[in-house]
C-alpha cells in the first residue's frame, strides 16, 4: 500500500473527510521531517511510511473530539499534533510552542513550505511565555505527566476551553494527581489506523 492509499484509508476509518489537497500537503510534511530528521534528530520515527500512522493518523484522531478557533501546540517538537491539526482545521488558529531552537527552526520552515496561513511557531519555554491571549484548546503529545502540564500550561486555556493530553496506555496513577483547579472531562481511548499501540486522549477543563 502506497502512502498516499495508508493516509487516504486512515482517514476514513477516523471518519474524517479530508480533501486531496490536504492530504498531499500532509505527506509534504512528513517528506520535510524526514528530511530534516537526516541532520537534526526531531523524531526517533526514522521511515516516512511509518510516519503516516505514527505522526499524520495518530495526529488527526484527536479532531473528531476536538473543537476551537484558537489552539496552543505545547512542546510542539516536530509539530504534533499541531501541523496535522492546521491543515484539518483551516478555520483555527494554531500557535506552535517549543523550547528547543533547532525544533523551532524547522517549525518556522514548515510554516512557509507548506504555506500555513493559519500557523506560527513560538521558541518559548511554556511557564516563561506571555502570549496576547488565551487559548480554546491547549493540546500536547507526549510532553509530560498530567499535573506537570496543567501546572506549567493550564493558565494558557481560556474559562470555557479545553485542554487536551495526549496519552499512550490508559494513565490512572496520573489522572490522581490532577490538581484542584481543574475537572476531568473525559478520557477517550483512540483506535490509530496501522498502529496496534494503545492511545488515550485526556480532555480536562478548569474547575468552574
Amino acid at each position: 500500500m502506497s502512502r498516499d492509499q495508508q493516509l487516504a484509508r486512515g482517514c476514513a476509518e477516523l471518519g474524517l473527510r479530508v480533501s486531496a489537497d490536504i492530504q498531499r500537503r500532509l505527506l509534504d510534511y512528513i517528506e520535510l521531517i524526514a528530511k530534516w530528521n537526516r541532520v537534526h534528530n526531531l523524531t526517533a520515527v526514522r521511515d516516512s511510511t511509518k510516519m503516516v500512522s505514527a505522526h499524520l493518523l495518530d495526529s488527526l484522531a484527536v479532531a473528531p473530539h476536538l473543537e476551537a478557533h484558537t489552539v496552543l501546540d505545547v512542546g510542539s517538537g516536530a509539530g504534533l499534533p499541531g501541523i496535522p491539526l492546521a491543515l484539518l482545521w483551516s478555520h483555527a488558529e494554531v500557535t506552535l510552542l517549543d523550547s528547543n531552537h533547532k525544533k523551532a527552526a524547522f517549525l518556522r520552515q514548515a510554516v512557509i513550505e507548506l504555506e500555513l496561513k493559519n500557523v506560527e511557531a513560538v521558541n518559548e519555554r511554556v511557564e516563561n511565555w506571555q502570549p496576547p491571549h488565551q487559548f480554546d484548546l491547549v493540546i500536547s503529545r507526549a510532553f509530560s505527566d498530567l499535573a506537570e502540564f496543567l501546572r506549567i500550561a493550564g493558565r494558557h486555556v481560556s474559562a470555557s476551553g479545553t485542554i487536551a493530553a495526549m496519552k499512550g496506555v490508559y494513565p490512572h496513577e496520573e489522572l490522581a494527581q490532577i490538581s484542584a483547579g481543574y475537572e476531568l472531562r473525559s478520557v477517550v481511548p483512540l483506535k490509530i489506523p496501522g498502529l496496534p499501540a494503545e492511545r488515550h486522549l485526556v480532555l480536562l477543563e478548569p474547575a468552574r
